[in-house]
């Protein structure tokens, strides 16, 4: 057993509202640059819906992830070293502009300049790759753009596997129809397929937390990463030749920060937090025969932080005491191997996932509700999941490789908890019936409920920071993906890589150059360099820095004098 740490992010999407913060947060920190105006490392997806980038999970056209050979043996689905020798300099299998969108923004110096006429001037759409004008056909999550899935709801993959299994099970008539949001990152595999095809070794799975990164140094542009992952979440920076990707704000994480899309999340549906697994298991298990075993492969492959023989071997593999204590407090894995919530997103890529996500219940509640049911009594809500408006089956496609009984256990739970939760609320005693019926005991399902609904900010990210000992193998010039021209990325001048691209000022580098600011200095966040100018990227919650409340005017009435002047305006009857 070689025992390894791997960070993970769950997400709840009942609690996932389609603000879409977490992918403007993560557009501005991240792909403000040059050559990336089209990238999303973080984006929210309306389902049923295509994706982003078009039709993503289509491995017949895309060929991403794994498969078993005749040996039973896992190999690339688009080819082994040969293949892709061949395929090295032609390499048709990847997404195109069209499949993503032609990144645009508005003429907006033809309302300022415009001379004064009988007619309104009009700021026309220009391209950021040619700089002409174009026509907006789609973008990032066109799918809620469009408001419905009448017209387009049947290009979604999965939609049209349920269908041609049973043609009745999805209908997009208005009272039969339905939708939930999707949040997507990389997902920072145990088995990471984009690694397995990249030429020239330039992608890598860190060994002190499985965090999977782009050598910008290394990396020459072949783009078999796109081919090779599944999920699409490598893109190509067309200015520097680069290949670009989430990198779980490995900055903030080896300080204790959680991610960027974590911390700005409105609705708090993302946990943070460690898991052990044994690195010597992964490859047996990501090679099992049935594509429906991979879920409790991968499960079996994650390790019980408390158990003494793990403990054991994760001291003698290096493995520090206070990450050992983390992945014991971790909520990812409370919510996934304890509770058994969470599922891995489309598991038979066979990448070995470790973003997960817990399925959607409140179209159930909502529905029961909407026909003047009690949408809360137990009987009524474990009865109407197998009725559900979003039907088992679609769940299931995504997190269990359609196998639907794990995912109606889930939802049973969710259902059991929020019964179970209700009677106590109202002042009944706990009916110890309902969380037996899920085979849970009432004290179980509170903590998974007081997990899910009311846990506090250290309770949902808990982050072990970096060691002092690890300096020296961590230390960078600086993250390549913070500012043009970062280490590796060579020169941002104008090149054959779309000359157009990127002439904008990038608006977020003063917030690039106010977390640098922070990162090297003792002082709260924004004490001096951000008075006045404070958001939710330079401020990392420490103290209230200067800027966030405004300053008291020494000739203004402080509150106290104002609210006596209002009570004696009152009590004298002389104002309202």
């Amino acid at each position: 057993m070689r025992v390894m740490a791997q960070m993970g992010m769950v997400m709840n999407l009942d609690k996932c509202i389609g603000c879409h913060t977490c992918s403007v947060t993560c557009k501005q920190a991240w792909t403000n640059r040059a050559g990336v105006e089209y990238v999303w490392f973080n984006n929210v997806e309306t389902r049923p819906g295509q994706g982003y980038p078009r039709r993503y999970e289509d491995q017949e056209k895309w060929k991403g992830g794994w498969e078993l050979n005749k040996r039973g043996r896992l190999k690339l689905k688009a080819g082994g070293r040969v293949k892709k020798l061949f395929g090295l300099f032609a390499n048709p299998i990847q997404p195109e502009l069209k499949d993503y969108y032609e990144p645009w923004t508005y003429d907006y110096k033809t309302l300022v300049d415009a001379p004064l006429g009988d007619d309104f001037p009009v700021a026309r759409p220009k391209s950021l790759i040619t700089g002409k004008d174009t026509k907006i056909t789609w973008s990032a999550n066109w799918d809620d753009d469009l408001g419905g899935t009448e017209e387009m709801g049947h290009l979604d993959p999965i939609v049209e596997k349920v269908r041609r299994e049973s043609e009745d099970k999805i209908k997009f008539e208005f009272e039969q129809t339905f939708m939930f949001y999707l949040p997507r990152i990389c997902e920072h595999c145990l088995n990471p397929s984009c690694m397995a095809s990249c030429p020239s070794g330039a992608i890598y799975k860190r060994v002190e937390d499985g965090i999977v990164l782009v050598d910008q140094d290394q990396c020459r542009g072949w783009r078999q990463c796109m081919t090779g992952c599944p999920y699409k979440k490598i893109y190509f920076n067309h200015k520097t030749g680069k290949a670009e990707k989430c990198t779980f704000c490995y900055p903030r994480i080896e300080v204790g920060l959680p991610t960027v899309c974590s911390e700005t999340c409105v609705g708090r549906l993302r946990y943070l937090g460690l898991f052990l697994y044994d690195a010597d298991a992964v490859t047996a298990a990501a090679s099992v025969t049935d594509p429906q075993d991979l879920y409790q492969a991968q499960m079996d492959v994650l390790l019980d932080p408390n158990d003494p023989a793990v403990i054991k071997a994760a001291r003698e593999q290096g493995i520090a005491e206070d990450w050992i204590d983390a992945a014991q407090k971790s909520p990812v894995y409370a919510l996934t191997k304890v509770y058994k919530l969470a599922l891995p997103l489309h598991p038979e890529y066979r990448t070995m996932p470790m973003v997960w996500y817990i399925p959607p219940l409140s179209p159930v509640v909502d529905l029961l509700r909407d026909q003047g049911h009690d949408a809360e009594d137990s009987g009524v809500l474990f009865g109407a999941i197998d009725a559900l408006r979003i039907p088992v089956e679609y769940l299931a496609e995504l997190f269990t490789a359609g196998d639907t009984e794990l995912v109606t256990g889930v939802l049973r739970k969710l259902a059991a908890m929020r019964a179970y939760m209700r009677g106590i609320s109202l002042g009944n005693d706990p009916d110890e019936s309902i969380p037996a019926s899920v085979g849970m005991d009432g004290e179980t399902m509170y903590e998974m409920y007081r997990l899910m609904a009311i846990a506090k900010y250290e309770e949902r990210y808990v982050i072990p920071k970096a060691h002092a000992e690890q300096a020296h193998d961590l230390e960078e010039m600086g993250c390549s993906l913070d500012f043009d021209g970062g280490p590796g990325m060579g020169a941002m001048g104008d090149s054959p890589f779309g000359e157009a691209s990127g002439r904008p000022t990038p608006v977020a580098v003063e917030t690039f150059n106010a977390l640098r600011d922070r990162q090297t200095s003792d002082s709260v966040a924004g004490a001096d360099t951000l008075r006045g100018r404070v958001n939710l990227l330079n401020w990392d919650g420490n103290g209230a820095p200067a800027g966030l409340f405004p300053q008291h005017h020494p000739t203004e009435p402080d509150r106290d004098e104002r609210e006596g002047d209002l009570e004696s305006a009152i009590e004298g009857g002389g104002g309202s």
